[in-house]
């Protein structure tokens, strides 16, 4: 019989799901040593926050098949060292939805009844109606910036309420927001023109504080704003100042940009027009429950030879399918990445077009990998070669899979195109016979060039001088130029300008890029 480990503290429904087909093992509180000493014993892992699965720990592992982290990160797992000794890792990207999408729910309730400070003052002895007097939320116009999962539960319970829904996500498609009730909007319209906002994103470079000053003077004298996503998506400062002037209504907040919070943080000052509390959106009874329910499933799936649905390596692959694949797939990726960000907003089409003899090998493998490369600007970790076909239908996302054998450019090549809100990329690549990628088409300009880190991409005339003025902007700016490649069809015409860069691009340098006479598009790429 398979024996699993759990070291981590696990609700008892997911060890009775793991007893049905091992014997189970529960040890918390291991040292380092003492888990790599014994884990040759083990074929499976499960485990929560507490337990760091090390490289070390993984080659110990002889038997290990399957790690189960009972929560959504995955930062205690050495995932690629996992993948290379064949290890699937999963997690439970659902189990907190519900829970953080009514903890977001209950947060906006408070804030509008003062519910937190007028229990403090009845508890004090007060008998004070005056104070505390709230607003409703029927008929108000509540701005969700996110659909995932747990922005499309608040969505659903807001309209029930009777909520007037506005949407601000640039990667679901206007169908999918309809049917939900909402009405897409750029930001600037949801900062405007909602009574309530709450944020459902991920933290990134794009969204990092995301509500600074200038979004807060956007926005109504009555406007009140719920963040129970992550930390730093909010200039604190900034928020602490616009509801000490009154600027803004309310803040209610369960996240953020350094946990705990400090104590001479400004937040802390505030009164009943700020809702603190420590980061418990998914504390709840049945959150645990779910996790530890949905990881002990996939465990015991696993351990019956079946695939597991939330593995956040490569699942679902047989090691020779996988072998030959695996190229094609981080080509795949990095295509999918690339064209998203060509792209630069929603994504309504997609067409994977597998060429050459790459036509006739297995598809999906490649057709995920580029779904995953496609999500991953919006959704970061949290799209995996699992899931990346599920939130690719969800955001209304049309795939259409091609092939034509008749391509012969290289042995087998990669073709995409996407189709967006603000218009239609396509882009090609290859893997050379040594193994290495190269981006070989953008846009229909023929290329030749390796994907790196940092990328511009520009589209101009070609006329003399262009490159030049391109190399000392860049230079002026401190921005080092790698290798630079230009496409073209006809002399004198439209061209693409591919350069490699040591450096990112800083703030504001591409709409000095877009003001060079002959530029008539830029974009700054990170692959």
């Amino acid at each position: 019989m398979p024996k699993v480990l759990v070291s981590d503290p696990i609700d008892q429904a997911g060890i009775d799901i793991l007893s049905q087909v091992a014997q189970v093992d529960v040890k918390t509180g291991l040292a380092p040593e003492e888990l790599v000493r014994i884990m040759p014993e083990y074929d499976a892992l499960m485990i929560r926050s507490g337990t760091r699965v090390t490289q070390a720990v993984i080659e110990a592992g002889a038997q290990l098949k399957i790690i189960g982290r009972a929560g959504v990160g995955v930062d205690n797992v050495d995932v690629p060292a996992a993948t290379r000794q064949g290890i699937v890792v999963v997690n439970s990207p659902e189990g907190n939805t519900i829970a953080a999408a009514e903890h977001a729910l209950a947060m906006m309730f408070s804030l509008s009844r003062y519910i937190p400070d007028a229990n403090q003052s009845v508890k004090s002895g007060q008998w004070d109606r005056k104070t505390f007097i709230g607003a409703e939320i029927y008929k108000k116009t509540l701005g969700i910036v996110g659909l995932g999962k747990i922005g499309s539960h608040v969505a659903t319970a807001a309209k029930a309420m009777g909520m007037r829904l506005l949407a601000y996500d640039p990667f679901i498609s206007t169908e999918r927001a309809e049917q939900l009730g909402c009405r897409l909007v750029d930001l600037d319209v949801l900062f405007r023109e909602a009574d309530y906002i709450t944020l459902h994103i991920p933290k990134t470079t794009e969204t990092a504080n995301l509500i600074n000053a200038e979004a807060l003077a956007k926005m109504k004298p009555t406007a009140r704003i719920i963040n129970c996503s992550r930390g730093g998506i909010i200039d604190e400062p900034a928020l602490a100042t616009a509801l000490q002037e009154g600027r803004i209504a309310g803040a209610a907040l369960d996240v953020y940009n350094n946990e705990p919070l400090e104590a001479d943080s400004p937040l802390r000052s505030l009164s009943k027009e700020i809702v603190l509390t420590p980061h418990l959106g998914a504390s709840t009874a049945e959150a645990q429950i779910n996790v530890a329910i949905d990881v002990a499933e996939q465990i015991r799936d696993v351990l019956l030879g079946l695939p597991a649905r939330s593995a956040v390596n490569i699942p679902g692959l047989y090691p020779d399918v996988l072998e030959k694949l695996k190229p094609y797939m981080q080509l795949a990726e990095t295509l999918g990445n690339l064209v998203s960000q060509l792209a630069g907003g929603r994504v309504d089409f997609l067409n994977v077009r597998l060429q050459g003899e790459l036509a006739t090998s297995e598809s999906k493998p490649v057709v995920v990998a580029s779904l995953k490369g496609l999500l991953s600007q919006a959704l970061r970790e949290r799209v995996n070669y699992v899931n990346a076909s599920i939130e690719a239908k969800e955001r209304g996302i049309r795939v259409v899979e091609t092939r034509d054998a008749s391509v012969r450019d290289y042995t087998g090549s990669l073709h995409l195109e996407a189709k967006g809100s603000l218009g239609e990329h396509s882009v090609t690549g290859a893997v050379l016979g040594d193994g290495e990628i190269r981006i070989t088409n953008v846009d229909e300009f023929p290329i030749n060039v390796p994907p790196t880190h940092h990328m511009l991409f520009t589209r101009h005339r070609d006329m003399p001088g262009i490159i030049g003025k391109i190399g000392s902007l860049l230079g002026s700016f401190n921005v080092n130029i790698a290798s630079m490649q230009v496409g073209r069809k006809i002399v004198r015409g439209d061209a693409v300008m591919v350069l490699s860069l040591d450096d990112p691009l800083p703030d504001g340098i591409l709409a000095e890029i877009t003001k060079v006479p002959g530029i008539r598009d830029a974009y700054t790429v990170t692959l």
